[in-house]
């Protein structure tokens, strides 16, 4: 039996090998998490995915019965980003020429009908339809082939293209919006053919409860669709960058800001091609 001295000895021996275990334990633990925490991949911003920039227009109406599942690939295309290295741009246009067969589309505009007009011309099929998608200003079919648009993208990817840099100077109130926007050198530029730069204001989560028409009944739910289309100037293909400025774009009250996304690109006059794109959110 031990003697109270040597039983108090042993009880402090055990109570400070019980100390020194929690605290290797402590240690061993903030070591690991340290080491845990120094592993993890940072969470990034996915908002506007990256890759190769590539436009996707579609030419639509409301007052088209084959125009909503197109509406809906346009955006899915946008959402999903199926593509892989790729980034890809909606601009969904409403022409006019649909207006009067029972129902006015309130997202049409002559501007959409007239481009779409240009590149009937410059792709050589001669007319307009709806519902027409044409990828970065090259290659047209109709808007609710997936397959086909999904090749097409892949093409049009794998192209030469110019860098292209937007960035937004949003005042404090709602207002005009301020950019400034920056080309680098063109890549294949078409000697005599002028390479436009146009900046493009789009809003998404917009929809329709269509009372008469072809699609009457229907609550029809768009992609990105196009609430301004300007051109703010030429680039010069021989230059470093080929085309630098600002450019000032009114924000209509009706928008919803939080919706709204800006896109640049630079597209030859006479080909229609687009050389180079980029795309921002307005607000976040």
């Amino acid at each position: 039996m031990l003697s109270p001295t040597a039983r108090i000895a042993v009880q402090r021996y055990t109570l400070g090998v019980l100390i020194l275990s929690a605290f290797c334990l402590f240690a061993l633990g903030s070591t690991l998490h340290r080491s845990v925490s120094s592993t993890r991949t940072p969470i990034t911003d996915k908002s506007m995915p990256a890759g190769v920039p590539v436009i996707v227009e579609l030419f639509t109406s409301e007052g088209c019965s084959s125009c909503p599942p197109a509406d809906a690939l346009l955006a899915k295309l946008e959402e999903r980003q199926p593509v892989a290295n790729t980034q890809i741009i909606a601009l969904e246009e409403h022409v006019d020429y649909w207006n009067n067969l029972g129902w006015m589309d309130p997202f049409s505009a002559k501007d959409w009908t007239a481009r779409q007009e240009e590149y009937a011309g410059a792709l050589g099929n001669g007319n307009v339809y709806t519902p027409q998608m044409v990828i970065n200003g090259q290659t047209e079919l109709v808007g609710s082939r997936e397959q086909q648009a999904r090749r097409a993208i892949e093409t049009a990817a794998a192209g030469m293209r110019a860098d292209v840099s937007l960035t937004a100077r949003l005042p404090e109130q709602k207002g005009p919006a301020e950019f400034a926007v920056s080309i680098g050198r063109l890549a294949g530029n078409k000697g005599g053919d002028a390479p436009e730069v146009w900046l493009a204001i789009t809003e998404a989560g917009l929809h329709s409860n269509v009372t008469r028409g072809e699609n009457a009944g229907q609550d029809l739910h768009q992609a990105a669709i196009v609430r301004f289309l300007r051109k703010i100037g030429e680039a010069k293909g021989d230059r470093e960058p080929s085309f630098a400025g600002d450019a000032t774009v009114p924000l209509k009250k009706e928008w919803k800001h939080e919706n709204l996304r800006a896109v640049l690109f630079v597209q030859e006059k006479k080909s229609r091609r687009i050389l180079g794109a980029a795309e921002i959110r307005i607000a976040e």
